[in-house]
C-alpha cells in the first residue's frame, strides 16, 4: 500500500467514500443506516514503527512506499502519530545521533503511547546489546521519562517496565488497561473509546450471559462485563491473557472467567465435543448465553464459529475487514438480521474501515 497523504482538508471526503462503500456492500442485507464514528484528523495513532536509515553520521526515521520498496522516504514529521510520539521523535533522534552505543546498527524504532500521555519506545538492533548500550539506554530513559526496551536476535533488555497503563473514562466509568510491549493494542485511542461506547449501548438491557471470542487484553471485556450476569471470554495469546487477567483485577471486574482457547475449540466444547483440560472448573451448562461478542482477525469467522453463532439470540460483531464480515453475515442471513450498524474510522487516509453490527435472531428462527 502506498504511504498515505495526510491532509485534514481531504479527510471528510475520504471518510464519506468509505461509508458509502459500506452502505453499498451491506445494502443486500437491509442494514440500517450506519452510525459514523470519525477519527481526529491529526495525531490519532498511539502505535507507530519506523525503520532507521543510516547515511554517514546521520540516522533518520524512514518508511517505504510499496511503489518503490527499496527507496526510503525520510520522515521529518509524521502528523498521524499521537502527540507524545510526535514530541518524542525529534528529541529521540538527536539523542541517538549523539550516542554511538545507541545508534550503532539500530534497525527500527517502535513507539507505543497512551491517551493518558505515557510513552514506551522499543529500539531494535542488528547486533547484540552489551553493557555500554544498557548504560546509555538508562540515561536516555531517564532523560526522556519513558519506558525503554532494547531488542536484538534472541535478546530483550527492559529499562523500566515493558508495559504501559492506559487510563480513560467511558460513560462516567474510569477504565484501566495494561498494554504489553509487542502485544496488540488498539492503534486509534479516540476511536476505540467510541467503539466501546457503541458496543455497550447495543447490549444495554439485554441481560443474560456473554460469550466473547478473541478478547485480547480485555479491551471490550472490561467495558461490556457490567451489562451481563456472567462473561466467558476466550483468547489464545498467553501475553494477552496475562494482560486481561491484570485488567480484570485493576478494574474490579469479578464476573468474567478467562479461558485460553481458540474459537474452534470453544465451538467444539459448546457442541458437546471432547473435554478440554483448560475448561476444567467451567460449567458451560450453567451459562445462560444471550449474546455472542466477536472481534476476529481479518479472516473473519470460520465455518464452525459461524455455525455456533446461529444459536445465540444476539451477535455483536466488530470487524476490521468489511469483506469477510459481509461473507459471515450472508452465512447468518437465514437466522439473524442486522439491527444496528456502525463504522469506526480507525485508519484515516487509508482504505481500511472498522465496522460493527448487531445481529438478532429472526422470529421465525
Amino acid at each position: 500500500m502506498s504511504l498515505p497523504r495526510i491532509d485534514p482538508a481531504d479527510y471528510p471526503s475520504q471518510l464519506a467514500a468509505k461509508v458509502e462503500k459500506f452502505r453499498h456492500d451491506f445494502a443486500a442485507f437491509a442494514a440500517p443506516e450506519p452510525v459514523v464514528h470519525q477519527s481526529a484528523p491529526l495525531h490519532y495513532r498511539l502505535r507507530a514503527e519506523f525503520r532507521m536509515w543510516h547515511e554517514g553520521e546521520r540516522v533518520d526515521y524512514a518508511m517505504f512506499d510499496s511503489a518503490a520498496p527499496k527507496t526510503p522516504v525520510i520522515i521529518e514529521d509524521f502528523p498521524a502519530v499521537a502527540e507524545p510520539i510526535a514530541r518524542a521523535m525529534p528529541a529521540l533522534r538527536e539523542r541517538l545521533m549523539a550516542s554511538p552505543p545507541l545508534k550503532r546498527k539500530l534497525f527500527q524504532v517502535d513507539f507505543l503511547a497512551t491517551l493518558s500521555g505515557r510513552l514506551m519506545i522499543t529500539l531494535v538492533y542488528h547486533r547484540p546489546l552489551d553493557e555500554s548500550w544498557e548504560a546509555a539506554a538508562r540515561e536516555l530513559a531517564a532523560a526522556m521519562d519513558i519506558e525503554l526496551i532494547g531488542r536484538s536476535r534472541k535478546q530483550k533488555v527492559v529499562i523500566g517496565q515493558d508495559w504501559l497503563l492506559e487510563e480513560f473514562e467511558l460513560d462516567g466509568r474510569p477504565l484501566r488497561y495494561q498494554q504489553i510491549e509487542g502485544s496488540f493494542s488498539q492503534p486509534n485511542g479516540g476511536v476505540n473509546r467510541q467503539m466501546l461506547g457503541w458496543a455497550c449501548a447495543q447490549v444495554a438491557g439485554v441481560g443474560g450471559d456473554l460469550l466473547e471470542l478473541y478478547c485480547g487484553n480485555g479491551n471490550f471485556t472490561i467495558a461490556l462485563a457490567p451489562q451481563f450476569g456472567r462473561v466467558l471470554a476466550t483468547e489464545v495469546s498467553k501475553s494477552s491473557v496475562q494482560a486481561a487477567d491484570y485488567n480484570l483485577e485493576a478494574n474490579g471486574v469479578s464476573n468474567v472467567t478467562m479461558v485460553r482457547m481458540s474459537s474452534d475449540e470453544i465451538s467444539d466444547a459448546l457442541s458437546g465435543g471432547r473435554e478440554y483440560r483448560r475448561m476444567q472448573g467451567v460449567d458451560l451448562a450453567s451459562y445462560n448465553f444471550s449474546t455472542l461478542f466477536v472481534d476476529p482477525p481479518r479472516m473473519g469467522l470460520d465455518d464452525a464459529t459461524v455455525d455456533m453463532a446461529r444459536r445465540f439470540p444476539h451477535i455483536l460483531y466488530i470487524s476490521c475487514n468489511p469483506s469477510t464480515l459481509r461473507d459471515n453475515v450472508a452465512a447468518l442471513q437465514a437466522t439473524h438480521e442486522i439491527k444496528a450498524a456502525a463504522v469506526f474510522d480507525q485508519f484515516p487516509y487509508t482504505p481500511h474501515l472498522e465496522c460493527g453490527l448487531l445481529l438478532s435472531r429472526r422470529p421465525a428462527a
